[in-house]
């Protein structure tokens, strides 16, 4: 790993500096709005009430995701808007948020974790004990299911 890549940087709603939000926005909107041709509404009001975690090389975001608390998005805590700069794919940095979030998770609420993902991420988020547990529907015009990650298995 490069010296100028950072661990994963947490914080909450609260705890971002301005800039930082920017940031990451601006990488949701790059991939999501911009590159899958997907105009939807991304400030959907959880962002004040999920923790960010992101992982940078020098001062850019290259991977975000935010966890939901239960009682927001789902019943159970989720994960959303895992998110990966273009140029940064393939090199594991999503997949070690995922795998901090998920220790959160299970640190802090003992529950299991749902997920809306893009259909085509099925078998991806299946290496993290997720399984898919809807039929599949559209969300913003993309196919989706929900995938659930079940603590008693692990």
């Amino acid at each position: 790993m490069p010296k100028n890549l950072s661990s994963v940087i947490i914080k909450t709603f609260d705890e971002l500096d301005k800039q930082e939000l920017y940031k990451l926005l601006q990488l949701r909107i790059e991939v999501f709005v911009v590159e899958q041709d997907c105009p939807y509404q991304d400030l959907d009001d959880l962002d004040s009430q999920g923790r960010h975690l992101w992982i940078e090389e020098d001062g850019e975001i290259l991977t975000y995701l935010r966890l939901n608390p239960p009682e927001t998005r789902f019943k159970e805590p989720s994960l959303g808007r895992i998110v990966t700069k273009e140029i940064a794919r393939s090199r594991g940095l999503a997949e070690a948020l995922i795998v901090k979030a998920l220790e959160i998770i299970d640190k802090e609420y003992k529950m299991n974790t749902r997920i809306s993902a893009q259909s085509y991420l099925e078998e991806y988020y299946s290496k993290f004990g997720f399984t898919k547990c809807s039929d599949e529907y559209l969300e913003d015009n993309i196919p989706h299911i929900e995938m659930l990650n079940n603590v008693k298995d692990k």
